[in-house]
């Protein structure tokens, strides 16, 4: 039976071996094979491979069957040629085509597409899973998706994108993050910090990084640009 598992679409079966040549232990065996449609489409066409193997379980020879044009409860019948180094003791049957309505489903469709932010870096993510960093080539199918953008001291950002099918390869998303969501810093070094701003004075500045305190010297920054925030509650 074929498939060996689950439900069966064909039978095969195979007469007795008449061994027709033996050169050494090379031996050729011309066997009566007939193919049964069990299934309830016809098939138009499969192709498949038959394996002989020893007692030892060591493959001896091969051959190729194919069954077309075969409908519902019809059978076929044909003549199978072995060349073996060997005696035959067990076969295997290994689909190459299956019939159509039987084999794995295509592929989908992917779609390139280049995916920027305004800044730049922002982490990615696709229908929730991880796509990287921006700039970024991403693959999508066709159909309805989330792209989400992140940044360390800017808002999240949400982008819903629908993909046709008849969208080409090579199009680009490009999404300006919303306003920062903490404080920036600006140092004389060239580094610049997010985080919230506590308090100023003449000589310090105290900024909350990560939830704990920094102090810094008045003379380390250069300038700083703070976030409007609602005023705590009376």
């Amino acid at each position: 039976m074929w498939p060996e598992s689950g439900t069966p679409v064909l039978r095969f079966t195979f007469g007795k071996f008449k061994e027709v040549s033996a050169i050494g232990n090379r031996h050729s065996y011309m066997v009566d094979t007939t193919a049964e449609n069990l299934w309830n489409k016809k098939i138009s066409h499969a192709a498949f491979a038959v394996y002989l193997s020893d007692k030892s379980k060591v493959r001896i020879a091969d051959a190729w069957i194919t069954v077309n044009d075969v409908g519902p409860g019809q059978a076929v019948k044909f003549q199978t040629t072995f060349d073996a180094s060997g005696a035959p003791a067990s076969l295997q049957i290994v689909a190459t085509t299956m019939p159509e309505g039987l084999g794995p489903p295509p592929k989908p469709r992917l779609i390139s597409i280049t995916v920027n932010s305004v800044p730049q870096g922002a982490s990615i993510k696709v229908d929730g899973a991880d796509a990287g960093t921006t700039p970024k080539v991403i693959e999508v199918g066709v159909g309805k998706h989330i792209l989400e953008f992140s940044k360390q001291g800017f808002n999240t950002g949400h982008f819903p994108m629908e993909i046709s099918g008849n969208d080409v390869s090579g199009g680009s998303v490009s999404y300006e993050l919303g306003t920062s969501a903490y404080d920036t810093i600006e140092l004389r070094d060239g580094s610049v910090l997010t985080g919230d701003v506590e308090s100023m004075s003449a000589t310090e500045v105290v900024v909350r990084l990560a939830g704990a305190l920094q102090h810094l010297n008045r003379n380390q920054v250069k300038r700083i640009a703070l976030v409007e925030r609602d005023s705590p509650a009376q």
